[in-house]
Protein backbone atom coordinates (compact mmCIF):
# COMPACT_ATOMS: atom_id res chain seq x y z
CA UNK A 1 0.00 0.00 0.00
CA UNK A 2 1.24 3.49 -0.82
CA UNK A 3 1.83 6.11 1.88
CA UNK A 4 -1.38 7.79 3.02
CA UNK A 5 -2.33 11.21 1.76
CA UNK A 6 -2.75 13.88 4.41
CA UNK A 7 -6.18 15.49 4.01
CA UNK A 8 -6.32 18.88 5.76
CA UNK A 9 -9.78 20.10 6.72
CA UNK A 10 -10.08 23.69 7.92
CA UNK A 11 -12.37 25.04 10.61
CA UNK A 12 -15.28 27.47 10.66
CA UNK A 13 -15.04 30.67 8.60
CA UNK A 14 -11.63 29.73 7.22
CA UNK A 15 -10.53 28.09 3.97
CA UNK A 16 -7.85 25.90 2.45
CA UNK A 17 -5.52 28.92 2.53
CA UNK A 18 -4.98 28.53 6.28
CA UNK A 19 -2.98 25.33 5.68
CA UNK A 20 -0.60 26.89 3.14
CA UNK A 21 2.52 26.80 5.34
CA UNK A 22 1.72 23.31 6.62
CA UNK A 23 1.05 22.01 3.14
CA UNK A 24 4.36 23.43 1.88
CA UNK A 25 6.24 21.89 4.79
CA UNK A 26 4.72 18.45 4.24
CA UNK A 27 5.28 18.54 0.48
CA UNK A 28 8.91 19.47 1.12
CA UNK A 29 9.17 16.16 2.95
CA UNK A 30 7.67 14.27 0.04
CA UNK A 31 4.27 13.76 1.70
CA UNK A 32 1.16 13.96 -0.46
CA UNK A 33 -1.34 16.55 0.78
CA UNK A 34 -4.88 17.56 -0.19
CA UNK A 35 -6.67 20.72 0.94
CA UNK A 36 -10.08 22.04 -0.02
CA UNK A 37 -12.54 24.79 0.73
CA UNK A 38 -15.57 23.54 2.61
CA UNK A 39 -18.74 24.89 0.96
CA UNK A 40 -20.19 26.17 4.29
CA UNK A 41 -23.72 25.89 2.88
CA UNK A 42 -24.65 23.29 5.55
CA UNK A 43 -22.78 20.95 7.87
CA UNK A 44 -23.75 17.89 5.83
CA UNK A 45 -22.51 19.58 2.66
CA UNK A 46 -19.15 20.08 4.34
CA UNK A 47 -19.02 16.41 5.33
CA UNK A 48 -20.01 15.26 1.86
CA UNK A 49 -17.28 17.38 0.27
CA UNK A 50 -14.65 15.62 2.40
CA UNK A 51 -16.16 12.21 1.63
CA UNK A 52 -15.85 13.03 -2.07
CA UNK A 53 -12.16 13.79 -1.52
CA UNK A 54 -11.60 10.53 0.37
CA UNK A 55 -13.30 8.60 -2.43
CA UNK A 56 -10.54 9.73 -4.80
CA UNK A 57 -7.72 8.49 -2.55
CA UNK A 58 -6.34 5.08 -1.66
CA UNK A 59 -5.75 5.91 2.02
CA UNK A 60 -5.71 9.04 4.14
CA UNK A 61 -4.61 10.63 7.38
CA UNK A 62 -7.59 12.88 8.02
CA UNK A 63 -6.86 16.14 9.86
CA UNK A 64 -9.48 18.54 11.23
CA UNK A 65 -9.05 21.94 12.82
CA UNK A 66 -11.71 23.30 15.21
CA UNK A 67 -15.14 22.80 13.56
CA UNK A 68 -13.30 20.61 11.08
CA UNK A 69 -13.11 18.00 13.84
CA UNK A 70 -16.87 17.49 13.56
CA UNK A 71 -16.51 17.22 9.80
CA UNK A 72 -13.75 14.60 9.80
CA UNK A 73 -15.51 12.53 12.46
CA UNK A 74 -18.62 12.28 10.30
CA UNK A 75 -16.63 11.81 7.08
CA UNK A 76 -14.73 8.86 8.59
CA UNK A 77 -17.87 6.90 9.50
CA UNK A 78 -17.80 3.34 8.16
CA UNK A 79 -14.61 3.90 6.16
CA UNK A 80 -11.67 1.52 6.00
CA UNK A 81 -9.35 3.87 4.10
CA UNK A 82 -8.79 6.42 6.91
CA UNK A 83 -5.72 5.23 8.79
CA UNK A 84 -5.50 8.01 11.38
CA UNK A 85 -7.59 10.94 12.61
CA UNK A 86 -5.86 14.11 13.80
CA UNK A 87 -7.74 16.76 15.77
CA UNK A 88 -5.99 20.15 15.94
CA UNK A 89 -7.70 22.10 18.76
CA UNK A 90 -10.83 20.54 17.29
CA UNK A 91 -14.17 19.14 18.34
CA UNK A 92 -13.78 15.40 18.94
CA UNK A 93 -17.35 14.47 19.76
CA UNK A 94 -18.72 11.37 21.40
CA UNK A 95 -21.93 9.75 20.19
CA UNK A 96 -24.80 12.21 20.59
CA UNK A 97 -22.62 14.89 22.20
CA UNK A 98 -23.55 18.52 21.50
CA UNK A 99 -20.11 20.09 21.64
CA UNK A 100 -21.41 23.63 21.21
CA UNK A 101 -23.56 23.23 24.31
CA UNK A 102 -20.73 21.52 26.14
CA UNK A 103 -18.49 24.49 25.33
CA UNK A 104 -20.72 26.67 27.51
CA UNK A 105 -19.74 24.61 30.55
CA UNK A 106 -16.22 26.04 30.40
CA UNK A 107 -14.95 29.59 31.09
CA UNK A 108 -15.86 32.15 28.45
CA UNK A 109 -13.45 32.58 25.55
CA UNK A 110 -13.21 35.51 23.13
CA UNK A 111 -15.13 33.75 20.37
CA UNK A 112 -18.20 33.42 22.59
CA UNK A 113 -18.96 37.13 22.16
CA UNK A 114 -17.60 37.38 18.63
CA UNK A 115 -20.13 35.46 16.56
CA UNK A 116 -22.54 37.49 14.42
CA UNK A 117 -25.80 35.74 13.47
CA UNK A 118 -27.82 36.86 10.45
CA UNK A 119 -31.57 36.42 10.02
CA UNK A 120 -31.12 34.15 6.99
CA UNK A 121 -29.20 31.51 8.95
CA UNK A 122 -25.70 32.61 8.01
CA UNK A 123 -23.23 33.63 10.67
CA UNK A 124 -19.78 35.16 10.76
CA UNK A 125 -17.17 36.49 13.20
CA UNK A 126 -16.85 40.09 14.33
CA UNK A 127 -13.56 41.27 12.76
CA UNK A 128 -12.84 43.22 15.95
CA UNK A 129 -13.01 40.01 18.00
CA UNK A 130 -11.42 37.57 15.55
CA UNK A 131 -7.78 38.53 16.28
CA UNK A 132 -8.21 37.72 19.97
CA UNK A 133 -10.25 34.61 19.25
CA UNK A 134 -7.98 33.09 16.62
CA UNK A 135 -4.63 34.78 16.14
CA UNK A 136 -3.12 36.07 19.42
CA UNK A 137 0.31 34.55 18.64
CA UNK A 138 0.41 35.65 14.99
CA UNK A 139 2.13 38.69 13.52
CA UNK A 140 0.08 41.78 12.55
CA UNK A 141 0.66 41.01 8.86
CA UNK A 142 -0.52 37.44 9.33
CA UNK A 143 -3.60 38.62 11.21
CA UNK A 144 -4.49 41.15 8.51
CA UNK A 145 -4.09 38.54 5.79
CA UNK A 146 -6.25 36.03 7.66
CA UNK A 147 -9.02 38.52 8.46
CA UNK A 148 -9.36 39.42 4.79
CA UNK A 149 -10.07 35.77 3.94
CA UNK A 150 -12.65 34.82 6.56
CA UNK A 151 -16.09 34.02 5.14
CA UNK A 152 -19.57 33.39 6.55
CA UNK A 153 -21.12 29.97 6.93
CA UNK A 154 -24.43 28.27 7.66
CA UNK A 155 -25.18 25.75 10.34
CA UNK A 156 -27.31 22.72 9.75
CA UNK A 157 -28.01 19.23 11.08
CA UNK A 158 -25.07 16.93 11.64
CA UNK A 159 -24.90 13.24 10.82
CA UNK A 160 -25.70 11.14 13.88
CA UNK A 161 -23.70 8.01 14.67
CA UNK A 162 -23.94 5.16 17.16
CA UNK A 163 -20.19 4.69 17.45
CA UNK A 164 -17.62 7.44 16.95
CA UNK A 165 -15.03 6.38 14.35
CA UNK A 166 -12.15 7.46 16.61
CA UNK A 167 -13.03 4.51 18.84
CA UNK A 168 -11.77 2.23 16.06
CA UNK A 169 -9.36 4.44 14.09
CA UNK A 170 -6.12 5.56 15.83
CA UNK A 171 -6.19 9.26 16.63
CA UNK A 172 -4.08 12.19 17.77
CA UNK A 173 -5.24 15.35 19.54
CA UNK A 174 -3.23 18.59 19.58
CA UNK A 175 -4.28 20.88 22.45
CA UNK A 176 -3.57 24.60 22.03
CA UNK A 177 -3.06 26.03 25.51
CA UNK A 178 -3.70 29.71 24.64
CA UNK A 179 -6.82 29.04 22.58
CA UNK A 180 -9.60 31.62 22.81
CA UNK A 181 -12.04 29.82 20.52
CA UNK A 182 -12.34 26.41 22.21
CA UNK A 183 -11.35 26.50 25.87
CA UNK A 184 -8.14 24.52 26.47
CA UNK A 185 -9.72 22.59 29.34
CA UNK A 186 -12.46 21.36 27.02
CA UNK A 187 -9.76 20.41 24.53
CA UNK A 188 -7.93 18.44 27.22
CA UNK A 189 -11.13 16.59 28.06
CA UNK A 190 -11.62 15.65 24.43
CA UNK A 191 -7.92 14.84 24.03
CA UNK A 192 -8.28 12.14 26.67
CA UNK A 193 -10.31 10.22 24.08
CA UNK A 194 -7.43 10.14 21.59
CA UNK A 195 -4.73 7.53 21.15
CA UNK A 196 -1.98 10.16 21.22
CA UNK A 197 -1.93 13.70 22.64
CA UNK A 198 0.37 16.70 22.32
CA UNK A 199 -0.01 20.19 23.77
CA UNK A 200 1.34 23.39 22.26
CA UNK A 201 1.64 26.74 24.02
CA UNK A 202 -0.09 28.67 21.27
CA UNK A 203 -3.35 30.11 19.99
CA UNK A 204 -6.22 28.66 17.95
CA UNK A 205 -4.26 28.91 14.69
CA UNK A 206 -1.09 26.81 14.99
CA UNK A 207 -1.03 26.41 11.19
CA UNK A 208 0.02 30.08 11.20
CA UNK A 209 1.65 30.59 14.60
CA UNK A 210 3.44 27.20 14.82
CA UNK A 211 3.38 25.60 11.34
CA UNK A 212 6.63 23.71 11.90
CA UNK A 213 5.12 21.95 14.91
CA UNK A 214 2.06 20.97 12.88
CA UNK A 215 4.26 19.68 10.05
CA UNK A 216 6.38 17.68 12.48
CA UNK A 217 3.32 16.14 14.12
CA UNK A 218 1.72 15.15 10.81
CA UNK A 219 4.97 13.84 9.33
CA UNK A 220 5.47 11.69 12.43
CA UNK A 221 1.88 10.47 12.12
CA UNK A 222 2.39 9.43 8.50
CA UNK A 223 5.61 7.65 9.46
CA UNK A 224 3.77 5.82 12.27
CA UNK A 225 0.99 4.75 9.92
CA UNK A 226 3.53 3.42 7.42
CA UNK A 227 5.45 1.59 10.14
CA UNK A 228 2.24 -0.04 11.36
CA UNK A 229 1.32 -1.09 7.84
CA UNK A 230 -1.76 1.13 7.70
Amino acid sequence: MSAPTVVLVHGAWHGAWCWDAVRAGLEARGIDVVTQDLPFTAALDDVDSVIATLDRLESAVLVGHSYGGLVITQAALERTDVSHLVYVCAFMAEEGEDVRRRSLEFPTVALTVGMVHEDDGWFSVDPEIAPDAFYQECSPAEVERALSRLRPMRRGPVREYDRAPWRDIPSTYAVCARDQAIHPDFQREMAARATHTVEWDTDHSPFVSRPDDVVELLAATVARVEAEGG
